[in-house]
């Protein structure tokens, strides 16, 4: 029976040393997984950090680009107002030519006389 005794504690002492073997194990596999995770969050946070930065500079350039745009109608709305004005001037002057000059030919030799 000694023997017997002997051989069941070896089992023991065996299933005992594969028990903590497995923990260890399981142990090693869950802080990898932990600093796995723990890498992909801050690979993720970097991540999100940059389209913040990346989000904020395009924004202020799409700020910019607006003003501009605004500041580009105005002027094309203060040059389309001076071209008008220049279209009201010419037809003026052309009217102005043609009642002097082609119209009424003999008022303008007048005129050129100092009449």
């Amino acid at each position: 029976m000694a023997n017997h005794s002997e051989s069941g504690s070896k089992i023991s002492r065996g299933q005992d040393s594969a028990a903590s073997n497995d923990a260890n194990q399981l142990d090693s596999a869950g802080q990898a997984i932990l600093k796995l995770l723990h890498k992909a969050a801050g690979v993720a946070e970097a991540n999100s950090r940059q389209a913040l930065e990346t989000e904020q500079k395009l924004s202020a350039q799409l700020g910019a680009a607006k003003e501009r745009i605004a500041d580009l109608e105005a002027e094309v709305q203060l040059y389309r107002g001076k071209a008008e004005r220049a279209g009201e001037w010419l037809s003026t002057i052309s009217t102005e030519i043609e009642d002097r000059l082609i119209n009424d030919p003999e008022e303008s030799s007048d005129y050129k006389a100092g009449r």
